[in-house]
């Protein structure tokens, strides 16, 4: 994790990102069946707002193991799904699912949101399902979406609203915040586009209109307290980027106590972690 020192380059965090993206791609792929339940509402949410048509050109940006793009691909047999990532590691496992799903109209696309290799007006839609809130530069990304987006088109996006609505993240991050120095609050973080009306602002700023938010909640669930913490702390990056940092005495109090209070959370036979999102749609 990049931490301290003199302020970063957008580079520097990219490749750094690119770097933790790739070494979380097993974790992602690990609990793919979890993960997809917990943010399938945000993804539903999201592609209703987008009104996908049959023979849709559609861009994912950060698409990561694929989702929401693919469901995207089905709905448009007639269209194209061109899925974008950092991490190529993360594409592959996408092209793994699409082609376990019978999927064939689309392709991905290794590159930065901030620097998309399509031409103008190419999309009738894009999607940005968490990744806004790791761009290094907002609104040079913004911008680029609005770019690449044809008049008419939609942007849709979902980030995490505040930590204290996403109880699914914060009972690991707070005991890691017990043990490790705090981070650098102007670097990409989880809840840097947490603010209501944040992104939406950004997307005014790029030429887009009619924006609005919505809330959307979802729920983790797993099987144990222990299972969530095993979870968390291989797919999910500021956790697992924290945990790199520690030795491992540190580490155990970490999962003891995370273990602990994800305890307060069962039901059922079940750990039930909920969460909020935050989606946001504007039109060009």
């Amino acid at each position: 994790m990049l931490r301290g020192g003199p302020m970063a380059s957008g580079d520097e965090i990219r490749d750094a990102q690119r770097a933790t993206w790739a070494g979380l791609a097993a974790g992602w792929e690990k609990w793919d069946a979890v993960i997809m339940d917990q943010l399938a509402p945000v993804g539903a949410a999201m592609i209703e707002r987008l009104d996908i048509a049959d023979d849709q050109r559609h861009l994912d940006i950060a698409a990561g193991t694929g989702e929401p793009g693919l469901t995207v691909a089905k709905l448009a047999p007639s269209g194209h799904v061109v899925l974008t990532d950092l991490a190529a590691e993360m594409l592959d496992i996408a092209t793994r699912r699409a082609i376990a799903r019978g999927i064939t109209n689309f392709e991905t696309t290794v590159c930065s949101a901030d620097d998309l290799p399509f031409g103008d007006a190419t999309f009738d839609s894009i999607s940005v399902r968490f990744g806004y809130m790791f761009f290094p530069d907002l609104a040079k990304a913004t911008t680029e979406f609005a770019r690449v987006l044809k008049p008419g088109g939609r942007l849709c996006s979902s980030v995490w609203g505040k930590p204290g609505e996403n109880p699914w993240t914060t009972i690991a991050t707070q005991a890691i915040a017990k043990e490790t120095a705090p981070p650098d609050p102007d670097r990409p973080n989880i809840f840097r586009c947490a603010a209501p009306g944040y992104v939406g602002a950004l997307y005014e700023t790029a030429g887009l209109h009619d924006v609005a938010e919505w809330n959307v909640g979802v729920e983790l669930v797993t099987r144990s307290p222990a299972q969530y913490w095993q979870m968390i702390s291989e797919h999910v990056a500021p956790v697992v980027s924290a945990l790199a940092q520690v030795g491992e005495p540190a580490r155990e109090r970490i999962a003891e106590a995370v273990i602990a209070e994800a305890g307060t959370y069962e039901e059922d036979g079940k750990v039930r972690l909920p969460g909020l999102a935050r989606c946001i749609i504007g039109t060009k």
